[in-house]
């Protein structure tokens, strides 16, 4: 059987023991290739070879980012039945896609787990969320955001830029600093429309396509699993019903006030079943989601800031990738 390892070698938990102890594993199993990335973008290169060569499994080590690079390789021209399989061992800082699929949040023990899970010949299929926006389309695996939190992730790869590690004091510090000071509060300049994954268009609608509005959104968060990040070990379950097993799930706020995202943010923490109110809205199990705003806004997918964009559609791809888990 043919492997590839992709190795992000400047991701934070990344380490070339960890590296040379995984390759060597591998190795006794696979015939193995590896290739250490050159930069952002790379992994989208080398999982699109993977996928044009037939290699039998594609292996990250690496973050989310990492992550997210590959599958957009593999799958750069679409699902396909035969193609690669996909495996990660958690490299990063967070893992949250790693962890998802129920790995270890340690290297080493991950390591242990996924060659079980490949002489085991353990694969499933789970579903994925698909991004176009301008003339861009993007797969992403666990999350995307429009307004407040891509704001915080901008924020956090500048910090990182300048030296910063990425820590969960870095994230909630940010975080903290642009509701005080950082979001301009006088408007929610989004309308959001969702459409049911499986349901016929609901009447009224507003969007062409079919589906359900909601207007004067302030900022949304989508999930295409839970939980939507961890801080250190504790799992954020913004959405939490969300799976790999179903459609895309959504968190908005109409207003961005320090007690209403407060609030918000203590049942995200605290409560199994998520924040509830006049301020929030939640979908379960969506097909499709259509954000529109009269000025840009930023976007971040799997935690990767994107840029600023005022139309975006996403779509969910039921069983879109085989992975070892």
């Amino acid at each position: 059987m043919r492997g590839l390892l992709v190795v992000n070698p400047v991701a934070t938990a990344t380490t070339e023991r960890v590296r040379d102890v995984l390759a060597s594993a591998l190795a006794a199993d696979l015939a193995l290739e590896t290739v250490v990335t050159k930069g952002r973008g790379h992994g989208v290169e080398l999982g699109a070879r993977a996928a044009e060569l037939g290699v039998d499994v594609v292996l990250a080590l690496g973050g989310d980012g990492t992550v997210n690079e590959i599958i957009n390789g593999l799958l750069q021209n679409g699902p396909v039945p035969g193609g690669p399989a996909f495996a990660v061992v958690p490299g990063g800082s967070t893992n949250v896609f790693a962890r998802a699929l129920g790995y270890s949040a340690s290297p080493v023990e991950a390591t242990g787990e996924l060659l079980s899970a490949l002489r085991e010949g353990r694969t499933r299929r789970i579903s994925l969320g698909r991004a176009q926006y301008g003339d861009e389309r993007r797969w992403f695996t666990f999350c995307f955001g429009i307004g407040l939190d891509a704001r915080v992730v901008a924020r956090v790869e500048e910090k990182r830029g300048k030296g910063r590690r990425n820590t969960a004091g870095l994230f909630l510090r940010t975080a903290a600093g642009q509701i005080l000071h950082g979001t301009d509060r006088r408007g929610s300049p989004i309308t959001l429309t969702t459409a049911d994954a499986g349901s016929a268009p609901a009447p009224g609608t507003t969007d062409p396509a079919g589906g359900r509005a909601e207007e004067h959104i302030a900022f949304c968060i989508v999930c295409n699993t839970r939980p939507w990040t961890y801080l250190n070990s504790r799992p954020v379950l913004a959405c939490p019903d969300a799976s790999f097993d179903t459609g895309l799930d959504l968190l908005a706020l109409r207003r961005v006030r320090l007690p209403s995202v407060l609030r918000a943010a203590s049942r995200i923490l605290t409560d199994g079943e998520g924040p509830r109110g006049r301020n929030v809205v939640r979908r379960h199990n969506t097909s499709r989601i259509r954000f529109s705003t009269d000025t840009p806004l930023p976007v971040q997918m799997d935690g990767e800031y994107l840029g600023m964009f005022s139309e975006v559609l996403l779509t969910h791809q039921p069983h879109a990738l085989r992975v070892v888990a």
